[in-house]
């Protein structure tokens, strides 16, 4: 078979392709400066499919791909910490990012915990001044208790709205309640104003339910329920009332709603037993349980 020559197919000699290979000069050895820069583009543009971006919740920078549909490199979503401009996280954006995520101690919902704190021993002092039974006296020990209770609805509503709920609120806020209620009962039993035996079980369930609380926490945690958010606004009222120098048809409501306060007392207390005794046999059922998966 005769050959064709390679000038004849369009292409051309091998000698001639090696002599243009030899005469050729490299674009990037002909400017310098042209080839850094060819060189920067092609490598901006295979950077161009990874793109740093920031560690979701540490403000961190880490590779990340970003894949069809993104908003762009170096797209935030949400809880992703601030990235720079050139990928990386900005100087101390860990730092900030912790700052941010740990609420004050000095928030407002733990300033109206210290305030009721604060309230305890002046109403205490507003309660027992002149002998206890001026009107006047009474008035003013009323408008502390009332503030302490406001105070008392509205901290744990806000700490957790806001997310500042802090480990001094969680010890701090029980705390303030039980003094303010504590007292104002131990008052007014001290002065004959209502029997010992309603302090002593008002008080009494409180500690135990409190006691109880922290001798299941191992299994769970007890919620309150709506019963307990009743009695907490049901002995507030009564006690509220108690505190005033009543008189009248208004005396004997005030023994009725304390009436109530009592029972409410009680029957959310033994609620709380029931369910203490229930969360303590499930979590000793799930820990058995785990045992013997281990075991096999």
């Amino acid at each position: 078979m005769t050959g064709v020559p390679a000038s004849a197919a369009g292409g051309s000699s091998p000698a001639k392709q090696a002599k243009q290979m030899k005469s050729a000069k490299p674009a990037n050895a002909a400017n310098p400066a042209t080839g850094a820069a060819a060189a920067d583009a092609s490598a901006d543009r295979a950077s161009d499919a990874v793109e740093p971006t920031a560690a979701v919740g540490s403000g961190v920078a880490g590779p990340g791909v970003v894949g069809p549909g993104a908003a762009g490199p170096g797209a935030a979503g949400p809880g992703v910490g601030p990235v720079a401009a050139d990928g990386r996280a900005p100087r101390g954006g860990k730092l900030a990012a912790a700052a941010v995520n740990q609420a004050s101690v000095w928030n407002i919902a733990n300033l109206l915990t210290m305030l009721r704190l604060i309230l305890v021993p002046g109403f205490v002092a507003l309660m027992l001044a002149d002998g206890g039974y001026d009107p006047a006296w009474r008035a003013f020990a009323w408008a502390a208790f009332a503030i302490a209770m406001i105070t008392d609805l509205f901290d744990g509503h806000i700490a957790r709205t806001y997310d500042l709920v802090t480990d001094f609120g969680k010890i701090a806020d029980p705390i303030a309640d039980k003094a303010i209620m504590g007292a104002a009962l131990i008052c007014l039993s001290a002065l004959g104003d209502l029997p010992w035996w309603v302090t002593i079980v008002i008080l009494g369930r409180e500690l135990g339910i409190t006691l109880l609380r922290f001798i299941v926490i191992r299994y769970g945690v007890i919620p309150a329920s709506r019963g307990g958010k009743l009695k907490t606004l049901t002995q507030g009222v009564a006690v509220g009332m108690y505190v005033l120098p009543l008189t009248g048809w208004l005396a004997t409501l005030r023994w009725w709603v304390m009436a109530a306060a009592v029972v409410l007392t009680v029957v959310t207390g033994l609620d709380y037993v029931r369910q203490a005794i229930v969360l303590r046999r499930q979590g000793i059922a799930a820990r058995e349980a785990a045992s013997q998966e281990t075991e096999a």
